[in-house]
């Protein structure tokens, strides 16, 4: 039997079309810098997910930072985020002079709306709903609470491209909606974040703040604070051609989520997270086990890669300073594992890993 080459738990995907796409741009003489493929780029973003304006970034985290900027939240306001998600949502709070405060998640993995609601004080002025896998939680409660609060709403859907719910792409329900293109998404550019948005003033002050606050692109007078966070038309001819991509890679995620869901049905101490794979392609594939480090360790001797789930933010060093309780971001935190989750895995490749799953669990 020939051995199992190694199952990364996550890698990018790319072909001929993207190498030929980028050697035609440097051969005609491309600039690399942000100017007519970004825009074409931002323009396919925007018609997918369904917003009027798109705007590319460097990256989700300088998204969510530029998302709070152009909304004017800085210091002295607090901004409610989950306990449970990827740090850069805090960080970004953080490094916009404003506090992040910290709520529990529901058994969606998704803001916890009637904490939110105890959460919210004189100082709030925003909530950033995070979309866990592409699932959207309380988001339409959520957006009527932030309503009669009068809050911002902004989505942190940088796991969600692709993924749907009530006839809305995720990312379109608050005010702004953030993206992220790395490497483990389901298209990546390398890098890359993109702010969506229907309010025509808040995407020209996102696009005047990425641009070191210029009264007009091209002209150094500056009347307001702003960044260089500009992307390049390099990276845009690469995600053009993966966001032509896209709809069939949707189609494979959730024939891959159903596959693990058949394969591990049977094993008792495999849980999943309820997931409606109607509306919902997946970011990564995740399973509650017992002991996810235990697991993590024993599929890498077999040669497959796995990633334990993030830790509840309360946790990690820099936020020790955080009070309250956080059940549920604690208990996912404690059982979560991400299995190998690119879309270009075969099915015998998944039925590799679940067999061995399987193997760890009746052994």
């Amino acid at each position: 039997m020939t051995e199992q080459s190694f199952i990364n738990q996550m890698e990018p995907w790319y072909g001929d079309e993207e190498i030929e796409a980028i050697n035609n741009y440097l051969k005609e003489g491309g600039w690399l810098m942000e100017f007519k493929k970004t825009q074409e780029l931002e323009k396919i973003i925007a018609n997918f997910v369904g917003s009027k304006y798109c705007s590319i970034l460097p990256n989700g985290t300088i998204s969510l930072f530029l998302a709070l900027k152009a909304l004017n939240i800085g210091i002295g306001d607090e901004v409610i985020v989950p306990d449970y998600t990827m740090i850069a949502t805090p960080n970004a709070v953080v490094w916009s002079g404003a506090t992040p405060v910290f709520v529990d998640i529901d058994d969606s993995m998704c803001l916890d709306i009637e904490r939110v609601r105890d959460a919210i004080t004189d100082r709030t002025r925003a909530v950033m709903h995070v979309s866990i896998n592409g699932r959207a939680g309380e988001l339409i409660n959520l957006k009527k609470l932030c309503e009669e609060k009068g809050l911002f709403l902004i989505e942190d859907a940088a796991q969600s491209l692709g993924s749907f719910f009530a006839g809305k792409h995720l990312g379109t329900y608050g005010h702004i909606g953030s993206f992220s293109f790395s490497v483990p998404k389901i298209i990546t550019m390398g890098q890359g974040g993109a702010l969506v948005t229907d309010d025509r003033h808040l995407y020209e002050k996102i696009c005047k703040i990425k641009d070191f606050g210029r009264i007009t692109s091209g002209v150094d007078i500056h009347d307001e604070m702003g960044w260089n966070f500009k992307y390049t038309d390099l990276q845009a001819v690469f995600g053009i051609e993966q966001m032509k991509k896209l709809d069939c890679r949707i189609i494979r995620k959730k024939e891959i989520a159903k596959l693990y869901h058949e394969l591990l049905s049977g094993v008792v101490e495999v849980k999943f997270i309820p997931t409606n794979l109607d509306m919902v392609a997946p970011w990564f594939f995740e399973i509650l086990v017992p002991n996810p480090t235990e697991l993590k360790e024993y599929l890498k001797t077999q040669n497959i890669g796995s990633r334990l789930f993030y830790p509840a933010v309360h946790t990690q060093k820099i936020y020790k300073w955080v009070k309250g309780d956080f059940p549920q971001a604690i208990d996912f935190a404690a059982h979560g594992l991400w299995l190998p989750s690119a879309s270009q895995l075969a099915n015998s490749q998944i039925e590799y890993v679940c067999a061995r799953i399987i193997e760890f669990y009746h052994k």
